[in-house]
């Protein structure tokens, strides 16, 4: 087996009338991210890092917008079908690592029920998840609040 990493991104626009959900976590906040899933963008950035660590295509090949039949999927759905996908091709997810990018909400006090959340969906070791927070510093679309990003890395044996 050889190991191989990946990198996801993604990125959301915030609305009023949505939960905000990040790492499979219902978060308090007057906004929540616009998206044809859940748009937990902290999840989807991760299940694009690990696609692309085993040479996948990204997550909208396997989960398209313009399906109906899964549209406001559960995030930790794509998660699992994600390392699903890993275990096919004779893989194994090793680690993740994600950073989330946004001015608000403070996240971290969630952040160990989010590595609980993932790392059930993933079959992966808790300690093997990072999740970190960090701002734009007030900077474009980010920045003004308008939106959240998230980027991860994976790296996965196959």
């Amino acid at each position: 087996m050889a190991a191989r990493s990946g990198i996801g991104y993604d990125v959301h626009r915030l609305v009023e009338g949505r939960p905000l959900i990040l790492g499979g976590v219902n978060i308090p906040w007057q906004k929540g991210l616009d998206g044809h899933s859940d748009a937990d963008v902290l999840s989807h950035a991760i299940a694009d890092a690990i696609l692309g660590a085993v040479g996948a295509p990204d997550i909208g090949y396997f989960f398209p917008p313009s399906d109906n039949s899964i549209k406001g999927i559960s995030s930790m759905s794509i998660l699992q079908k994600t390392a699903q996908e890993v275990a096919d091709r004779g893989g194994e997810i090793i680690n993740v690592d994600s950073s989330l990018i946004a001015e608000e909400p403070k996240i971290l006090a969630h952040a160990d029920e989010m590595k609980k959340n993932i790392s059930q969906a993933l079959g992966l070791d808790v300690v093997k998840i990072g999740i970190k927070a960090t701002t734009n510093e007030r900077m474009g679309f980010v920045g003004k609040g308008e939106g959240m990003a998230a980027m991860a890395v994976a790296s996965v044996e196959i």
